[in-house]
């Protein structure tokens, strides 16, 4: 039933160091952003992690048991163009961390939140990974509300809605 309407993707994800003592890369002088046109978001240097960047798009299927957690020289690089451009003071920034994620997608990038079409009782909910943890307490709120209360789930969340083949139309 939900074969290939919600599966892992590896994302990947990088922290460069900023230069020492530039407040310039820590909050409020840097926002959290999201640049929708290029597919990335960044997060500023919290606690001396580094800037956070990362490609928000979806990845390649991935085997979260499996799978190599080794970041790419080709994605690397492409962050490094984004780097070289929006954020030039860190364009040869060194990487203090990088890592490869999983996040479980739904083929238009929305949430799953939809009762199981043969069994009223049961309620899946899924696709949400990151944009998930960011929406964490809305959504569970929304999801106690439907096993306590009942009611209709948002249409644009239904399992219906979810296809085979990935055709991103949520960021």
């Amino acid at each position: 039933m939900l074969g290939g309407r919600v599966r892992p993707t590896r994302q990947e994800v990088f922290f460069f160091g900023a230069p020492a003592g530039d407040t310039r890369f820590r909050p409020p002088a840097l926002p959290t952003w999201v640049d929708f046109g290029a597919e990335v978001y960044g997060i500023p240097d919290l606690e001396g992690r580094g800037v956070k960047l990362a490609l928000d798009r979806h990845g390649a299927e991935f085997d979260p048991e499996a799978g190599a957690r080794v970041t790419t020289v080709e994605t690397l690089a492409e962050v490094r163009r984004y780097l070289a451009e929006h954020l030039p003071a860190l364009r040869d920034a060194p990487v203090v961390e990088s890592r490869v994620c999983q996040y479980e997608n739904t083929s238009n990038g929305d949430f799953l939140i939809d009762r199981h079409p043969d069994f009223e009782n049961v309620l899946l909910v899924g696709g949400g990974s990151g944009h998930g943890f960011k929406h964490g307490p809305a959504l569970g709120e929304y999801v106690a509300r439907l096993l306590t209360e009942g009611g209709a789930t948002e249409p644009r969340f239904a399992l219906a809605t979810k296809g085979g083949v990935q055709h991103r139309t949520i960021f």
